[in-house]
């Protein structure tokens, strides 16, 4: 029989006790009450001031649905993670699905406000794999660069305003969204959509330019010299803009190295890197323009270069129209060449009324190879190609993979803002909690592309 003894304790200094004895002596374990909370806190490094905040992912300030796990001691950041995945659309698994031309209505709505650099990467893709890069027609290739640059402008000022708007400067974001929607208005005109065209396709173009194009986008550039210089004057000598951004989002040309960060983050470290002069496609080293930099490696620098780079895509988009003669937009071979003959109707783009009229009653071979380009599509030789460009936000590399079918067997693509999400910690761990935002608004993600 036992007998056991009860002891009275407060609640929070219940404790028990062992005791052993060793070669040093009698050596005394004690457990339980304060002493847990103390060894882990401890263990963890912690004090009353260590905070986890989640910033997202429906925040107005992360640019869609991301998601950043920021760890605070008062009001600095001691680490920072970004979560991802929450805007995953599967388009990469369901180009498997769908024939090399449809893939193309897929990949631009991946970066929803870089849809031209999407369709031209995966088309010059396409054709390498084709072999029929060289006979793509000199119009459709001047046309493509004219809308490349047109978006990268689009691209660059959502950027400003949206970056604007989150410091509070609420004039740079209607400047931004007004000047943007000359853009969009632009992409209405020549392909029927504002956004998500699907309008470069493999082997050319979907369509020529309408009539009118030509003059509207004249008055486009005339007028886009004279509004980019109002966001000089409203922010460039701004003490407060300024202020917010120097020095803010640091990350010099090793780190963007180190990570692989490529776009203006990247040059704004001082490299001029840029895929339109040391790879060019689409004919870029014929083009008279020049690639800024900044050594300031800050947003500071960031938000001058991507002001600085719309000023070199008006330069460009000059010469475009410029050099614009008349031809055809697709290549010549009529088992790749659909769809090339379309028509802008009430109900959207699609099948040219004319045309289709035309191989139904004159030609039963063009009506033939119609039908199974519709159905089937054609085929693709085997094999292997990763093609990139220089979009807004750095290299959109596309790695396709083809077993020598009418579908993609892989489609794969290495997107600037995933890539340069990677510095998201880099940039904010040390600072501010407030400086955040301005880190991630001078990164410029789209989460589209990120969550491909």
């Amino acid at each position: 029989m036992s007998t056991s003894h009860t002891t009275q304790t407060p609640p929070r200094a219940t404790a028990s006790a062992g005791a052993r004895e060793t070669t040093e002596g009698t050596v005394y374990t004690v457990s339980g009450g304060d002493w847990d909370e103390i060894t882990e806190a401890v263990a963890q490094r912690a004090d009353d001031e260590r905070i986890i905040v989640n910033m997202g992912p429906q925040h107005p300030s992360t640019h869609g649905v991301l998601r950043l796990i920021l760890e605070i001691d008062g009001e600095t950041v001691t680490e920072a993670r970004a979560g991802i995945g929450y805007l995953h659309t599967g388009i990469e698994k369901n180009l498997e699905y769908r024939t090399w031309t449809q893939g193309t209505t897929f990949v631009t709505r991946m970066d929803y406000l870089t849809p031209f650099y999407n369709e031209a990467a995966y088309c010059l893709g396409v054709e390498k794999l084709l072999g029929i890069t060289d006979e793509v027609p000199d119009r459709a290739t001047v046309i493509r660069v004219l809308l490349m640059e047109l978006n990268r402008l689009s691209s660059h000022l959502v950027a400003i305003a949206t970056g604007g708007m989150e410091l509070g400067a609420t004039t740079v974001m209607i400047y931004g969204f007004r000047d943007r929607e000359h853009c969009l208005d632009i992409f209405e005109l020549i392909t029927g959509l504002r956004m998500n065209s699907a309008y470069i396709r493999p082997g050319g173009l979907a369509q020529d330019l309408p009539p009118g194009a030509i003059e509207q986008l004249r008055d486009f550039i005339r007028k886009m010299k004279k509004n980019l210089l109002e966001y000089d004057k409203l922010c460039t000598g701004n003490p407060v803009f300024k202020a917010r951004l120097t020095d803010v989002g640091y990350l010099d040309l090793a780190g963007c190295l180190a990570l692989g960060a490529t776009g203006p983050v990247l040059r704004s470290a001082g490299l001029p890197h840029d895929l339109r002069v040391s790879d060019p496609y689409c004919g870029y080293e014929t083009y008279d323009f020049e690639v800024p930099t900044t050594d300031t490696c800050d947003a500071m620098g960031r938000f001058l270069l991507r002001l600085e780079e719309m000023h070199q895509s008006l330069k460009i988009m000059e010469q475009c129209i410029d050099r614009l003669e008349p031809g055809p937009v697709m290549v010549g071979d009529k088992k790749i060449a659909w769809p090339a003959q379309l028509a802008l109707g009430p109900d959207g783009l699609g099948n040219s009324l004319d045309h289709i009229r035309n191989i139904m009653g004159t030609s039963m071979e063009a009506l033939i190879h119609h039908f199974k380009l519709v159905t089937e599509g054609f085929r693709v030789p085997p094999g292997q190609v990763y093609t990139a460009v220089e979009s807004p936000k750095g290299e959109l590399g596309v790695h396709m993979v083809s077993d020598g079918g009418t579908r993609p067997y892989r489609v794969h693509f290495r997107d600037p803002s995933f890539t340069n999400l990677q510095a998201t910690a880099a940039m904010c761990e040390g600072g501010m909690i407030a400086d955040v935002i301005v880190a991630v608004a001078s990164i410029d993600p789209v989460m589209g592309g990120v969550d491909r």
